[in-house]
């Protein structure tokens, strides 16, 4: 079988993440149009995650975030995005590598990204990405895993077994 020096599947993926990237940019811009909501999953235990520490002890390997009503200072950078929740009324900056997705989902129109993410390798190389600010507004926003819609990318079918 003749092996894959090109890596479709990471070029696949990279791709879809992506559309992640360009659908945060346009919230960043103009805000959530209509009923649109996102569900971001990613891997805490990602090199470049940054999240206060209990909630690293609450979640050690996975979180689920909601970006609906009450979130600020959504930075999209190349690389990485950054964001302030609230988690029990207090605000907190996330700054999330694109590469620690797991999960996309847009609920209101039944779309939903998932991707291939094998467990994280500390890399000594890789700088965190930087944060552009940290301010910390303080209202009710709390995580949520919810459900993934029926619309759900999959890669699998295209893996080698």
């Amino acid at each position: 079988m003749t092996e894959d020096s090109i890596r479709y599947e990471k070029l696949v993926e990279d791709a879809l993440r992506g559309v992640v990237r360009a659908a945060l940019e346009q919230v960043s811009d103009e805000g959530l149009p209509g009923a649109h909501h996102f569900y971001i999953t990613f891997r805490t235990d990602h090199p470049g995650v940054e999240i206060p520490d209990y909630l690293r002890e609450k979640y050690p390997t996975e979180m689920t975030i909601v970006m609906q009503y009450q979130f600020w200072d959504l930075v999209v950078e190349e690389d990485f995005f950054s964001i302030t929740l609230s988690f029990n009324n207090v605000g907190e900056n996330l700054v999330v590598p694109f590469a620690a997705i797991s999960g996309f989902a847009d609920p209101s129109v039944k779309f939903g990204l998932q991707f291939h993410n094998p467990e994280p390798e500390m890399d000594e190389d890789t700088p965190p990405p930087s944060k552009k600010s940290k301010p910390k507004p303080s209202t009710d926003d709390d995580e949520d895993s919810g459900d993934k819609s029926d619309n759900v990318v999959t890669l699998d079918q295209f893996r080698k077994k």
